[in-house]
C-alpha cells in the first residue's frame, strides 16, 4: 500500500558584355572535425557545424589547460553529447564515475542538483555549472523543511530520496536512491532497519512504480512530478502502437503508473540504453526526454527510433557556448555549506555503498 498523503546566394554578374563562362565556383572548405560531425549530421546541418566546431575545439583546448572533464546527462544535446562530454550516463552512473574523476575541474553538462552530488562525491575539486538556473521540478517540489516536518509526522520512518533534489533536502535524508537503483535501496534500508515502512521522496510516481515491486514495504510519497514525463499519457503509447505497428515501448518510472503499465519496459535511461543494445528492437520508442533517443541513435544505426519530442527545458540551457564561457571564466562554480555537505555526502555514499 503506498499513502500518497503530499501533495546567400552571390550577386549575379551582368553577363551582356561578355560570353566568357563564368569561373567556376571555389570548392567548400574541408568539414572541420568530421569525425565528430560523422556522429551529429542527423541534427546538425552541415552550414551550421564551422560554427558548433569552434566551441568544441576551443572546449577541447581548455580541458587541456584547466586539466578539467565534462560529465554529460543523457538528456544533454547531441551536439555536447556526442562532442565534448568525456563521461555520459544517468544519474548514478555520473555519481559513480564523479568520484573517480582524475581531473582538478569538473563541468556539469545536466542540471544544479546533479552538479551539488559531483561537489559531495569532490569537495576538494572545482565544480562548474554553465547555467546555474538548470533546475529540476523534481527538485523544486520539497524542501528541508518538508522533510523534517514528515519526520515528525511519521516517527522512527526511514527517509530514501531520490538523487533529483538539493543538497539541504539530501542532507536531511538516511539515503538516497536513482531510477536505476531504487527498488534495491528501498530493499536494503527496509533489510537493515527492520522497517516495512518508507518515506519515499519526492518523486510520486517513481515511488507508485517501485511500489509494484516491493509489495511487502509500504512507500510514504510527496506530491513531487517531472514536468517532462509526467505530461506522457496512456493514450500517447496507444496512439504509437497504432501508428508504428511493431513498435517496441520503454518508459522511464517517473512517467505515471498507468503509462508505465502500458509499456513493454520500464527503466533508467541506463536500463533503456541497455535494453535496446541487448535486445535490438527493430522499432523502437523511448518514453522518456527526447534526446535521449538522439543520444542511444548514434551506437544503433540499425535501429529505428520513434521519437515522441518532450524536451526537458533545464537540460537546454546547457549549450556548447556556455560550456565554453564556464572554462574561459571558472564560473559558476558550486559551493555547499560544509555542514550540509557533510550530512548530504553520507547519504549519497550510503547509496553507492548498495551493489
Amino acid at each position: 500500500m503506498l499513502d500518497a498523503t503530499f501533495s546567400p546566394r552571390a550577386p549575379r554578374e551582368d553577363l551582356a558584355a561578355t560570353s566568357y563562362a563564368p569561373a567556376p565556383r571555389p570548392a567548400p572548405a574541408a568539414m572541420p572535425l568530421p569525425h565528430l560531425y560523422a556522429r551529429v549530421a542527423k541534427h546538425v546541418l552541415p552550414a551550421e557545424w564551422p560554427l558548433i566546431a569552434r566551441d568544441v575545439e576551443a572546449i577541447e583546448r581548455l580541458k587541456r589547460e584547466r586539466n578539467a572533464v565534462i560529465l554529460g546527462h543523457n538528456y544533454q544535446a547531441p551536439e555536447i553529447f556526442n562532442t565534448v562530454a568525456d563521461i555520459v550516463g544517468d544519474s548514478l552512473a555520473l555519481a559513480r564515475e564523479a568520484v573517480n574523476v582524475d581531473a582538478d575541474v569538473i563541468v556539469m553538462a545536466g542540471v544544479h542538483f546533479m552538479a551539488e552530488t559531483a561537489k559531495l562525491l569532490n569537495p576538494a575539486k572545482t565544480v562548474l555549472i554553465p547555467d546555474a538556473k538548470a533546475g529540476c521540478s523534481l527538485a523544486t517540489s520539497i524542501t528541508a523543511a518538508d522533510i523534517r516536518l514528515l519526520r515528525q509526522h511519521y516517527p522512527g520512518v526511514p527517509v530514501v530520496t531520490y538523487v533529483n533534489t538539493s543538497a539541504e533536502v539530501k542532507a536531511e535524508s538516511d539515503y538516497c536512491c536513482t531510477s536505476g537503483n531504487a527498488v534495491k535501496v528501498v530493499r536494503h534500508v527496509a533489510r537493515e532497519w527492520g522497517v516495512n515502512r518508507i518515506l519515499m521522496l519526492p518523486d510520486e510516481y517513481l515511488a507508485r512504480n517501485v511500489q509494484k515491486e516491493v509489495p511487502e514495504i509500504e512507500l510514504i510519497a510527496w506530491k513531487g512530478h517531472c514536468e517532462v514525463h509526467e505530461r506522457f499519457t496512456p493514450q500517447d503509447i496507444r496512439d504509437l502502437r497504432e501508428n508504428h505497428p511493431g513498435v517496441v515501448v520503454l518508459a522511464h518510472p517517473e512517467c505515471p503508473p498507468e503509462v508505465v503499465a502500458a509499456a513493454d519496459y520500464a527503466g533508467s535511461t541506463a536500463g533503456m540504453a541497455d535494453y535496446v543494445r541487448d535486445e535490438k528492437p527493430a522499432r523502437v520508442v523511448l518514453i522518456t526526454e527526447c534526446s535521449m533517443a538522439d543520444n542511444v541513435a548514434v551506437q544503433h544505426p540499425d535501429v529505428e527510433f520513434v521519437r515522441p519530442c518532450n524536451l526537458c527545458p533545464h537540460m537546454r540551457r546547457i549549450t556548447l557556448p556556455n560550456i565554453r564561457r564556464a572554462l574561459e571564466t571558472m564560473t559558476t562554480q558550486v559551493e555547499i555549506d560544509p555542514v550540509v555537505a557533510d550530512r548530504a555526502r553520507a547519504a549519497v555514499e550510503r547509496m553507492l555503498a548498495i551493489r
